[in-house]
């Protein structure tokens, strides 16, 4: 009370709490030192070891980083150490010394636990809500599903963490996005989101943290949440959060590295704090009802590329602006597409199932729900997100499933995702694929690729084009 006057905090949102929560400090220029609870390095991470070497520095904090190989990995033989060639094998064999050197947590290829860094982190209950995680990769964005603030870094800031704990930030704005509607048959997470980015476009989020809420993503889970962030990026943001509540809570609960005892309940007690508050604001809003929304995928190069599965293709000529019917043009070029076609029908050449969006357990059922009982016409690979998912697909028979139905089974990390490790797509081929994105040349130079969800993808499978996956989904 200030003469009489009551003075009352001012309302925060979820991503001001937690940004406060971890400044150390605010320079003259407007950046802020920001502590980093997590820090997951990867195969590619190597640059910045390297850095930390020639400087003489150790890591800071080797108990709170944690590195995984994935980018480079191979996923087609029981032999992990059979790579695309030597200089991929290399980087993955750096990151193990590296792991050595610097006495850090690591995951190898003999551990179960190997998998992609953004499925490994909340699986294994690493990723928390109020926590602030790095990682050297654009879709770190992902952990802000369970109520964290997570973004990707480039190599210098990896080595910057490494040394140092804490990292300089300019503060992002904040955006919130309300999800509202009932989603319809066959309407994944996957879908949500690329409608969602179609509508705002790739830089519609540009300079944000986006806080999801509403109806749609209360009743999500945590890995369909995880999904949603996960391409928070390809909207342009810095990242995507989700308030962590009751769903949060109990996916948490009882994972290897997630409190326990008295720590936990006072975690707890903390994570029901961190929804945004009663009045608090946000420089951008945006609401999104899905009741319209039908089973999407890409089209053209850009996640924005999108439509619905019963719609046509966009002509660029209704385009205003030059640039924009410029760069649509050269989309329908790339992809050997025509504007006022529909994409049901098309043939495809070969389909990938897995990747940090969609390669965890809820999705390797969506697809094999598709899968079982038919068999592929293209060849189709389905790589879980990590060994603890291969593993738990297996023992609930999802791998025979899709075995059966003539799909291929592979170990994890992120395969054709990237296309650097020996899956890729040839030029011109057509790609159904459930990863985050569809540059030209992504999944291989000339590859031509359609981002989609499991299930839309599995159809894709089954029938050798693109396929309205509800047309398969009937009675099951």
């Amino acid at each position: 009370m200030l003469l009489g006057i009551d003075i009352m905090p001012q309302p925060k949102n979820l991503f001001e709490k937690v940004w406060d929560a971890h400044m150390i400090l605010t320079n003259d220029e407007g950046q802020t030192l920001l502590f980093v609870d997590r820090h997951y390095c990867h195969d590619g991470s190597f640059h910045a070891f390297d850095m930390l070497s020639e400087s003489g520095r150790k890591v800071l904090r080797p108990d709170l980083t944690f590195g995984t190989p994935d980018h480079y990995v191979g996923t087609g033989s029981e032999d992990r150490a059979d790579f695309a060639d030597d200089e991929r094998g290399d980087l993955v064999r750096t990151l193990e010394k590296n792991a050595d050197k610097f006495g850090i947590n690591h995951f190898g290829l003999s551990d179960l636990r190997q998998g992609v860094a953004h499925v490994v982190g909340p699986e294994q209950g690493l990723s928390l809500p109020g926590l602030l995680i790095v990682c050297g990769d654009s879709h770190t964005s992902s952990h802000g599903a369970i109520g964290a603030f997570a973004f990707g870094i480039g190599a210098s800031e990896v080595a910057h963490v490494l040394a140092t704990q804490s990292l300089w930030q300019l503060k992002p704005k904040s955006m919130r996005i309300t999800i509202t509607g009932d989603r319809g048959i066959g309407v994944t997470a996957k879908d949500v989101i690329l409608g969602v980015i179609a509508r705002i476009s790739a830089a519609g989020a540009v300079g944000h943290a986006i806080e999801y809420g509403g109806p749609v993503i209360e009743a999500m889970s945590v890995e369909e949440r995880l999904t949603v962030c996960n391409m928070s990026i390809e909207a342009g943001a810095r990242a995507g959060m989700v308030a962590p509540d009751q769903t949060t809570i109990d996916y948490i609960k009882g994972k290897p590295f997630a409190p326990t005892g008295a720590a936990w309940d006072a975690a707890v007690a903390y994570w029901r704090m961190l929804p945004s508050d009663a009045g608090a604001t946000f420089d951008k809003e945006v609401e999104f009802d899905v009741g319209t929304l039908s089973p999407t995928l890409t089209w053209g190069t850009s996640p924005e590329d999108a439509i619905g599965i019963t719609e046509l293709i966009p002509d660029p000529a209704q385009e205003t602006d030059p640039q924009r019917r410029e760069a649509k043009q050269r989309s329908l070029d790339y992809m050997g597409l025509t504007a006022g076609k529909p994409l049901v029908g098309l043939t495809v050449d070969r389909v990938f199932i897995g990747s940090c969006t969609n390669g965890r357990i809820e999705d390797l059922r969506a697809a094999a729900s598709v899968a079982q009982g038919r068999k592929a016409k293209v060849p189709t690979l389905v790589v879980p997100g990590s060994g603890t998912v291969k593993a738990e697909a297996e023992a609930e028979g999802l791998d025979k499933i899709f075995t059966d139905a003539g799909f291929e089974w592979r170990h994890a990390g992120c395969s054709m995702c990237v296309g650097i490790n020996g899956d890729d797509v040839a030029p011109k081929e057509r790609s159904i694929s459930t990863s985050n994105r569809n540059f030209e040349g992504r999944q291989g130079p000339g590859a031509r690729t359609h981002l989609a969800g499991p299930e839309m993808a599995a159809a894709a499978a089954v029938t050798g084009c693109i396929t309205d996956v509800r047309d398969l989904l009937e009675g099951r």
